[in-house]
């Protein structure tokens, strides 16, 4: 049994009927609740408890506290490549992009390394297209020999894998992985993935599962906020996290909130998710999961990530450079997507910092 099959579960779902019954007073009694249920937790993504706010925020920054305390962890991503063979609609790496497309030689790969090492970060998340042969698993492999030498922690945000290529990765020093489901509706998916190998919306659902079975020990999952209707997804993103702690209890489990962000295509997104539909998106999550991490890129503006920092964030990016060898070089080619927050890891630092929050900069270490 995998997610594909909890999910299946929710197939003809009558979301607006259950919406429309919630509550002021159901709200309230479950933001008292120590243990939510699933159904909890999407009563708390209803637009009702949109006017519930504050008694959550107040929540989420307790059990904030009592699980993770005033630390966030910082990492920085590094793009290996960027050749793709899919055609997702919304994204700048779309194979018929007009986009200069480039793979970084593990020469390249060192000076990138160098060049982030020297700001302290021992977290990276490796990242390429979705190309299995130009970045292929033995690539992958080789560029993290690389970068071992100046990181504790290394995470991918590759193509989903199968259980014998993670577990090649995870032996050859990998410990965590992201997977964006992009979109859980699955008509809608296939609607947004005309074609390539990302079309196949089950292998994709699963790579999380076939990771944790191949011994990784993050697994990092989201939605793209902004290609359907943000409470469905936001409630599958939650239930997706919850079956996969249960199922695999000695891993950690987080997810990103990730929304749209201009990009080469130009496509827009499909439905306008807002500053106060994001925070209800965390502090829903954040009472749903207390023990998930919470990952805040960004894609989000330096104001916003500022202000989001104690409602149940655990994890930030910094230094960010989305084009593939730009650090090292300068070179300022097209990124998969443009970014709000360009703040560098002593900057983010210093807010923390100035908040009362304790900047991490490692808490692992391979061996």
């Amino acid at each position: 049994m995998t997610f594909f099959d909890e999910l299946r579960r929710f197939d003809g779902f009558d979301f607006q009927g259950f919406f429309a019954s919630v509550t002021d007073a159901d709200v309230s009694r479950i933001i008292a609740k120590e243990r939510l249920s699933g159904m909890d937790y999407l009563a708390l993504l209803s637009p009702r408890a949109a006017s519930h706010l504050e008694p959550m925020a107040r929540r989420a920054q307790e059990l904030t506290i009592r699980h993770f305390g005033r630390a966030v962890q910082l990492f920085t991503p590094l793009y290996l490549a960027n050749y793709c063979t899919n055609q997702c609609v919304y994204c700048g790496f779309n194979t018929k992009n007009p986009l200069e497309r480039r793979k970084l030689s593990l020469d390249e790969v060192e000076a990138e390394a160098r060049a982030i090492a020297e700001s302290g970060l021992k977290h990276i998340l490796i990242l390429t297209g979705e190309d299995h042969k130009k970045s292929s698993v033995s690539y992958i492999a080789d560029c993290v020999q690389v970068l071992k030498r100046h990181f504790t922690s290394i995470s991918l945000e590759v193509y989903p894998l199968t259980r014998e290529e993670y577990a090649q990765l995870v032996a050859a020093g990998v410990d965590g992985m992201t997977m964006f489901q992009e979109v859980y509706d699955e008509p809608v998916y296939l609607e947004l993935h005309p074609k390539g190998p990302k079309r196949d919306y089950r292998f994709r659902l699963e790579a999380p599962d076939r990771a944790a079975q191949a011994g990784m020990r993050l697994v990092n999952i989201g939605a793209l906020l902004g290609l359907h209707d943000w409470r469905q997804e936001a409630f599958f993103t939650g239930v997706h996290t919850d079956y996969l702690q249960r199922a695999y209890p000695d891993i950690e489990v987080a997810i990103s909130t990730p929304r749209m962000r201009p990009h080469l295509g130009g496509f827009p997104p499909k439905v306008i998710v807002s500053d106060a539909d994001l925070v209800q998106y965390i502090l829903a999550f954040r009472l749903f999961m207390p023990r998930g991490g919470v990952t805040l890129s960004t894609r989000e503006n330096a104001k916003l990530r500022d202000n989001l920092l104690p409602l149940g964030i655990t994890k930030m990016s910094a230094g960010v450079c989305t084009q593939v060898g730009g650090r090292a070089t300068g070179q300022e080619d097209t990124g998969q997507f443009e970014i709000s927050d360009e703040r560098s890891v002593a900057e983010m630092a210093e807010m923390l910092y100035s908040r009362g929050y304790q900047p991490v900069y490692k808490d692992w270490q391979y061996l």
